[in-house]
Protein backbone atom coordinates (compact mmCIF):
# COMPACT_ATOMS: atom_id res chain seq x y z
CA UNK A 1 0.00 0.00 0.00
CA UNK A 2 1.37 3.62 -0.94
CA UNK A 3 0.56 6.04 1.61
CA UNK A 4 -0.66 9.97 0.68
CA UNK A 5 1.79 12.40 0.75
CA UNK A 6 -0.56 14.05 3.53
CA UNK A 7 0.90 10.46 5.50
CA UNK A 8 3.74 10.54 4.71
CA UNK A 9 4.97 14.06 6.02
CA UNK A 10 2.85 12.67 9.42
CA UNK A 11 5.40 9.98 9.61
CA UNK A 12 8.22 12.56 9.60
CA UNK A 13 6.18 14.32 11.92
CA UNK A 14 6.14 11.69 14.35
CA UNK A 15 9.29 9.74 13.43
CA UNK A 16 8.65 6.63 12.54
CA UNK A 17 8.44 4.95 9.21
CA UNK A 18 6.11 2.30 8.78
CA UNK A 19 6.77 -1.17 7.31
CA UNK A 20 3.60 -1.86 6.97
CA UNK A 21 1.84 1.66 5.60
CA UNK A 22 -1.88 -0.36 6.33
CA UNK A 23 -1.19 0.01 9.96
CA UNK A 24 -0.88 3.90 9.72
CA UNK A 25 -4.06 3.81 7.43
CA UNK A 26 -6.36 2.38 9.97
CA UNK A 27 -5.13 4.49 12.39
CA UNK A 28 -6.11 7.44 11.29
CA UNK A 29 -9.87 6.00 10.38
CA UNK A 30 -12.61 7.11 12.35
CA UNK A 31 -15.97 4.69 12.76
CA UNK A 32 -17.65 7.52 10.49
CA UNK A 33 -15.85 6.52 7.28
CA UNK A 34 -15.16 3.18 8.31
CA UNK A 35 -16.51 -0.14 5.99
CA UNK A 36 -16.60 -4.06 5.88
CA UNK A 37 -13.94 -3.62 3.76
CA UNK A 38 -12.27 -0.67 5.96
CA UNK A 39 -11.76 -1.20 9.43
CA UNK A 40 -11.37 1.97 11.87
CA UNK A 41 -9.11 2.86 14.26
CA UNK A 42 -11.82 1.69 17.20
CA UNK A 43 -9.33 -2.00 18.55
CA UNK A 44 -6.01 -0.05 17.86
CA UNK A 45 -7.07 2.91 20.56
CA UNK A 46 -7.64 0.08 23.07
CA UNK A 47 -4.90 -1.63 22.05
CA UNK A 48 -2.95 2.10 21.87
CA UNK A 49 -4.10 3.20 25.52
CA UNK A 50 -2.52 -0.36 26.91
CA UNK A 51 0.74 0.61 25.54
CA UNK A 52 0.45 4.21 26.80
CA UNK A 53 -0.07 3.47 30.47
CA UNK A 54 2.62 0.53 30.01
CA UNK A 55 5.07 3.19 29.39
CA UNK A 56 3.95 5.84 31.53
CA UNK A 57 4.04 3.85 34.42
CA UNK A 58 7.72 2.33 33.88
CA UNK A 59 8.91 6.01 33.22
CA UNK A 60 7.39 7.26 36.74
CA UNK A 61 8.44 4.14 38.17
CA UNK A 62 12.29 4.90 36.99
CA UNK A 63 12.07 8.82 37.13
CA UNK A 64 11.42 8.97 41.12
CA UNK A 65 11.95 5.69 43.13
CA UNK A 66 10.98 7.02 46.31
CA UNK A 67 7.73 8.10 45.41
CA UNK A 68 4.66 6.10 46.86
CA UNK A 69 1.58 4.67 44.70
CA UNK A 70 -0.72 6.82 45.78
CA UNK A 71 2.41 9.89 44.59
CA UNK A 72 2.54 8.20 41.10
CA UNK A 73 -0.91 7.35 40.70
CA UNK A 74 -2.38 11.01 39.93
CA UNK A 75 1.28 11.81 37.67
CA UNK A 76 -0.06 8.69 35.72
CA UNK A 77 -3.29 9.57 35.10
CA UNK A 78 -2.53 13.19 34.12
CA UNK A 79 -0.23 11.46 31.06
CA UNK A 80 -2.34 8.77 29.82
CA UNK A 81 -5.98 10.88 30.29
CA UNK A 82 -7.53 11.56 26.52
CA UNK A 83 -6.87 15.63 27.35
CA UNK A 84 -3.05 14.80 27.29
CA UNK A 85 -3.48 11.88 24.51
CA UNK A 86 -5.37 15.24 22.66
CA UNK A 87 -2.66 17.72 23.20
CA UNK A 88 0.16 15.63 21.48
CA UNK A 89 -1.77 14.77 18.62
CA UNK A 90 -2.67 18.45 18.55
CA UNK A 91 1.23 18.87 18.45
CA UNK A 92 2.04 16.44 15.39
CA UNK A 93 -1.09 17.61 13.72
CA UNK A 94 -2.85 14.40 13.43
CA UNK A 95 -5.97 16.11 12.95
CA UNK A 96 -5.29 17.16 9.45
CA UNK A 97 -4.52 13.67 8.18
CA UNK A 98 -7.47 12.03 9.84
CA UNK A 99 -9.95 10.00 7.23
CA UNK A 100 -13.73 11.36 8.96
CA UNK A 101 -17.30 10.86 7.38
CA UNK A 102 -18.79 14.01 6.23
CA UNK A 103 -21.07 14.51 9.48
CA UNK A 104 -17.60 14.54 10.86
CA UNK A 105 -16.08 17.00 9.38
CA UNK A 106 -18.68 19.22 9.52
CA UNK A 107 -19.04 18.80 12.83
CA UNK A 108 -15.61 20.20 13.74
CA UNK A 109 -14.26 16.26 14.08
CA UNK A 110 -10.19 17.65 13.51
CA UNK A 111 -10.49 19.39 16.44
CA UNK A 112 -12.33 17.34 18.98
CA UNK A 113 -10.38 16.60 21.96
CA UNK A 114 -12.04 12.74 22.38
CA UNK A 115 -11.60 11.89 18.59
CA UNK A 116 -8.35 13.41 18.56
CA UNK A 117 -7.22 11.16 22.25
CA UNK A 118 -8.66 8.12 20.71
CA UNK A 119 -6.81 8.73 16.88
CA UNK A 120 -3.45 9.32 19.08
CA UNK A 121 -4.02 5.73 21.21
CA UNK A 122 -4.40 4.40 18.33
CA UNK A 123 -1.20 5.87 16.53
CA UNK A 124 0.79 4.54 19.18
CA UNK A 125 -0.81 1.10 18.88
CA UNK A 126 0.19 1.12 14.94
CA UNK A 127 3.80 1.82 15.80
CA UNK A 128 3.67 -1.38 18.53
CA UNK A 129 2.37 -3.44 16.08
CA UNK A 130 4.63 -2.74 13.18
CA UNK A 131 7.90 -2.56 14.84
CA UNK A 132 7.42 -3.57 18.72
CA UNK A 133 7.21 -2.44 22.06
CA UNK A 134 10.20 -0.34 21.70
CA UNK A 135 9.34 1.74 18.98
CA UNK A 136 6.53 2.24 20.60
CA UNK A 137 7.96 3.41 23.75
CA UNK A 138 10.40 5.50 21.94
CA UNK A 139 7.65 7.31 20.02
CA UNK A 140 5.98 7.80 23.37
CA UNK A 141 8.64 9.40 25.16
CA UNK A 142 9.91 11.62 22.29
CA UNK A 143 5.91 12.85 21.79
CA UNK A 144 5.12 13.20 25.36
CA UNK A 145 8.56 15.20 26.12
CA UNK A 146 9.00 17.58 28.70
CA UNK A 147 5.48 16.46 30.20
CA UNK A 148 6.88 13.61 31.93
CA UNK A 149 9.05 15.79 33.92
CA UNK A 150 6.46 18.39 34.66
CA UNK A 151 3.69 16.08 35.35
CA UNK A 152 3.60 17.37 39.09
CA UNK A 153 1.56 20.18 38.59
CA UNK A 154 -0.75 18.81 36.07
CA UNK A 155 -1.80 15.98 38.25
CA UNK A 156 -3.11 18.49 40.99
CA UNK A 157 -6.52 17.70 40.72
CA UNK A 158 -8.28 21.13 40.43
CA UNK A 159 -11.73 20.91 41.88
CA UNK A 160 -10.35 20.07 45.16
CA UNK A 161 -7.75 22.97 45.12
CA UNK A 162 -10.79 25.03 44.40
CA UNK A 163 -13.22 23.41 47.18
CA UNK A 164 -9.99 23.94 49.94
CA UNK A 165 -9.48 27.77 48.75
CA UNK A 166 -13.55 27.86 49.20
CA UNK A 167 -13.54 26.19 52.42
CA UNK A 168 -10.48 28.59 53.62
CA UNK A 169 -12.32 31.46 53.00
CA UNK A 170 -15.63 30.61 54.90
CA UNK A 171 -17.19 29.92 51.06
CA UNK A 172 -19.70 26.82 50.48
CA UNK A 173 -17.87 24.25 48.07
CA UNK A 174 -18.34 25.81 44.15
CA UNK A 175 -21.06 24.55 42.31
CA UNK A 176 -20.66 22.83 38.89
CA UNK A 177 -23.32 23.15 35.83
CA UNK A 178 -23.46 21.77 32.47
CA UNK A 179 -24.15 24.89 30.16
CA UNK A 180 -24.12 22.99 27.17
CA UNK A 181 -23.76 19.34 25.11
CA UNK A 182 -23.21 18.78 21.64
CA UNK A 183 -21.77 16.12 18.75
CA UNK A 184 -22.68 12.55 18.45
CA UNK A 185 -22.93 10.40 21.31
CA UNK A 186 -19.32 8.63 20.57
CA UNK A 187 -17.61 12.10 20.57
CA UNK A 188 -19.88 14.35 23.02
CA UNK A 189 -18.45 17.83 23.88
CA UNK A 190 -19.54 19.67 27.22
CA UNK A 191 -19.34 23.20 28.26
CA UNK A 192 -19.35 23.37 32.50
CA UNK A 193 -19.18 26.15 34.30
CA UNK A 194 -17.49 26.63 37.65
CA UNK A 195 -19.32 28.73 40.10
CA UNK A 196 -18.06 30.08 43.50
CA UNK A 197 -20.82 31.47 46.09
CA UNK A 198 -18.82 35.07 45.50
CA UNK A 199 -20.36 35.09 42.06
CA UNK A 200 -16.91 34.79 40.58
CA UNK A 201 -16.83 32.10 37.77
CA UNK A 202 -15.20 30.13 34.74
CA UNK A 203 -16.24 28.34 32.02
CA UNK A 204 -14.52 25.61 29.81
CA UNK A 205 -14.93 22.80 27.33
CA UNK A 206 -14.23 19.21 27.03
CA UNK A 207 -15.45 15.47 25.95
CA UNK A 208 -15.80 14.21 29.33
CA UNK A 209 -18.27 16.11 31.81
CA UNK A 210 -15.06 14.71 34.69
CA UNK A 211 -12.75 16.80 32.56
CA UNK A 212 -14.85 19.96 31.75
CA UNK A 213 -15.55 20.21 34.96
CA UNK A 214 -11.80 19.71 36.02
CA UNK A 215 -10.76 22.24 33.71
CA UNK A 216 -13.24 24.94 34.94
CA UNK A 217 -12.26 24.55 38.03
CA UNK A 218 -8.59 25.14 36.94
CA UNK A 219 -9.68 28.50 35.04
CA UNK A 220 -11.48 29.46 37.83
CA UNK A 221 -8.30 28.94 40.27
CA UNK A 222 -6.29 30.86 37.55
CA UNK A 223 -8.63 33.30 37.81
CA UNK A 224 -8.83 34.23 41.55
CA UNK A 225 -5.02 34.02 42.11
CA UNK A 226 -3.25 33.01 45.02
CA UNK A 227 -4.76 34.86 47.24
Amino acid sequence: MKLSAELKEFQRRIGHDFARPELLVRAVTHSSVSSPTRGDNQRLEFLGDRVLGLVMAEALFAKDMDASEGQMAPRFNALVRKEACADVARQVDLGTVLKLGRSEQLSGGRRKQALLGDAMEAVIAAVYRDAGFEAARDLILRLWGDRIDQVEEDARDAKTALQEWAQARGLPPPSYAELERKGPDHAPEFRIEARLKSGQSATATAGSKRAAEQAAAQALLKSIGPS
